[in-house]
């Protein structure tokens, strides 16, 4: 059986304005995003830690046509692994 002929999942966004299926964004709103830096012997830094905290509302939005996708946003959170 090749890829082809296997039955596409019927559990996958699809925007309904432009059919995007593949790229989307996830926008925080009123975010406050911490980061622990060391800085190494040639002067540059290295990230140690990074913290996040959401303040507001969260949206999923279409990575092609930048459609709000937002009523799907909690499938999309149950399918990040």
């Amino acid at each position: 059986m090749q890829p082809s002929d296997l039955p596409a999942p019927v559990n996958r966004i699809v925007c309904p304005e432009c059919g995007n299926d593949e790229e989307f964004y996830e926008i925080a709103e009123n975010a406050v995003i911490t980061t622990l830096y060391t800085q190494n012997e040639d002067g540059s830094f290295t990230p140690e830690e990074d913290t996040s905290q959401i303040l507001g509302d969260i949206k999923l939005i279409c990575g092609q046509c930048q459609k709000d996708l937002t009523m799907f946003h909690q499938w999309f959170s149950e399918m990040l692994f």
